[in-house]
């Protein structure tokens, strides 16, 4: 209905159906859906949901090795050789 000043008012008018919209169909292949939505996640977000991943903090052992450390018993050429021999397993 149109209101045009206080005197001037037009009849009842038709109700206009809502524009349908048409959604192309898209094609799938092997279960996957063309054209569909894309995420991306970013290598900091992938290496903090990994840190989820890790095992918890011993705070026993950490503060048994800190003494060991503070006292000069824990550093011997022993560890130091088994230290150094895991670091080269890992990385090589």
């Amino acid at each position: 209905m149109q209101i045009n000043g206080p005197s001037h008012v037009h009849a009842a008018q038709p109700i206009s159906t809502p524009h349908i919209s048409r959604v192309d169909r898209t094609e799938t292949h092997g279960g996957f859906v063309a054209g569909g939505d894309e995420v991306s996640i970013s290598r900091e977000a992938d290496l903090v949901a990994r840190t989820h991943e890790l095992p918890d903090i011993r705070q026993d052992r950490v503060s048994a090795i800190r003494a060991q450390l503070a006292s000069g018993v824990y550093e011997s050429d022993a560890k130091l050789d088994l230290a150094l021999e895991r670091l080269l397993d890992e990385i090589a």
